[in-house]
């Protein structure tokens, strides 16, 4: 069809080689699936068996490995310094969830080849030095269940966004299980009763109603 359109242009028929670009160029569009590997290479994507992997995908695991290297060593410190019994408790359920979800996630970066730190970060080494220099006791106490609540409020934001919206069929159910563990020591710290919610982040503010909330309004029609 292409070569006889074409031909047809050589004879003097130049409208019809606008029919020949629109039909080629539908073709192509035809032909090229959503999100290209181009593309994908240009917004941070790459491709893979289980789907598109993006870069909040890297992120989710990047941090959730950075909350192991600080909350297992701080889980384990809990159970010398802390006084109460629930803060020891509690120390210990987010130590041995972390082994496990540490587990899980360096052998999910592994598959998708997704480099991940072998320290804590520059906040989270902070924090640690902070507990590290505090009275064993009450005091510790304290500070180990504001840091590490705060801690959870943080990276609850980011795994739950990614849960909502990735596109790669092995970050969702890990994903969800992120979710579940950060809801669960945010919980579990909240227990302790000594968790200062005035400190804490305050939700974002409501987003604005939609423009098209506009075209619900009856519109009047005046009459001559």
């Amino acid at each position: 069809m292409f070569r006889s359109l074409f031909r047809r242009f050589k004879n003097g028929e130049p409208l019809l080689f606008g029919v020949f670009i629109a039909v080629a160029a539908v073709a192509v569009v035809l032909i090229t699936p959503p999100g290209g590997t181009a593309s994908l290479a240009t917004e941070g994507w790459t491709q893979t068996p289980q789907g598109p992997l993006g870069p909040a995908d890297r992120d989710l695991l990047v941090k959730v490995r950075l909350a192991g290297l600080w909350e297992i060593p701080s889980g384990q410190q809990a159970q010398q310094r802390a006084a109460s019994k629930r803060v020891k408790e509690v120390g210990m359920h987010l130590m041995t969830d972390h082994l496990k979800l540490d587990e899980e996630v360096r052998a999910l970066a592994a598959k998708l080849n997704v480099p991940l730190p072998s320290q804590p970060n520059a906040d989270q080494q902070s924090w640690m030095a902070q507990l590290a220099a505090v009275n064993a006791g009450a005091e510790y106490d304290l500070l180990f269940a504001r840091l590490l609540r705060q801690a959870h409020g943080k990276v609850f934001t980011v795994v739950a966004a990614v849960r909502a919206g990735t596109r790669n069929d092995l970050v969702r159910p890990f994903a969800q299980r992120a979710v579940e563990v950060v809801m669960k020591h945010m919980t579990l710290l909240e227990s302790t009763g000594l968790v200062d919610y005035s400190t804490l982040p305050e939700p974002p503010a409501p987003s604005p109603p939609p423009v098209t909330a506009a075209l619900d309004t009856p519109v009047r029609r005046e009459h001559a």
